[in-house]
């Protein structure tokens, strides 16, 4: 904490570039994964860590620890990122994923269940989608970020209860709509 706090300063007053490998070395895999887990895809997921890093280095100059944690900061640059990707034009519901080369299965009902898994993970992403930006925030944070309702509350600046709320409604929409299916 000390460490990063200290990377953070180097950043903000010389532009240390030292500082900045050290912090995005802190952070990078679970950025990674949290994009990972709602792209399931492996070069766009290291495309948007990136892109999300890059982001984080321009704005540093405007983190405010009495604001937020670093990570909950970073993790809200990261959920900016990844909704504005999937409102984009360029994003396109791609059906392909990784290879599978390399990925040992144990069981054919083993391959079974990971592939039912993969698509029930990209269902609900695309009906996340379709969520409102902020709906879309809460549920990300939460799913793919592993958040707390604390955490999320504090990275959006609103009421825990109203985080909560959002959450369940979210939640039992995306299984309506996929029981539905």
């Amino acid at each position: 904490m000390m460490k990063q706090k200290r990377w953070i300063s180097l950043i903000q007053k010389r532009g240390d570039q030292h500082a900045a490998n050290e912090l995005i070395s802190h952070y990078y895999q679970s950025i990674y994964a949290y994009v990972y887990k709602q792209t399931l895809n492996k070069e766009l997921s290291l495309d948007l860590t990136q892109d999300i890093f890059i982001s984080m280095l321009l704005s540093i100059q405007q983190f405010d620890e009495k604001k937020a944690s670093f990570k909950t900061w970073l993790y809200r640059i990261a959920t900016y990122k990844l909704v504005d990707y999937f409102r984009s034009k360029n994003y396109t519901y791609d059906r392909s994923t990784d290879s599978m080369d390399g990925v040992e299965i144990a069981t054919p009902s083993d391959f079974t269940l990971e592939l039912e898994w993969r698509e029930d993970i990209k269902k609900a992403a695309q009906l996340i989608n379709n969520f409102s930006i902020i709906d879309q925030q809460v549920l990300r944070l939460k799913l793919f970020g592993e958040q707390t309702f604390i955490e999320i509350a504090s990275s959006l600046d609103m009421p825990e209860s109203s985080i909560k709320t959002k959450y369940y409604a979210a939640i039992k929409k995306i299984k309506h709509r996929m029981e539905a299916e």
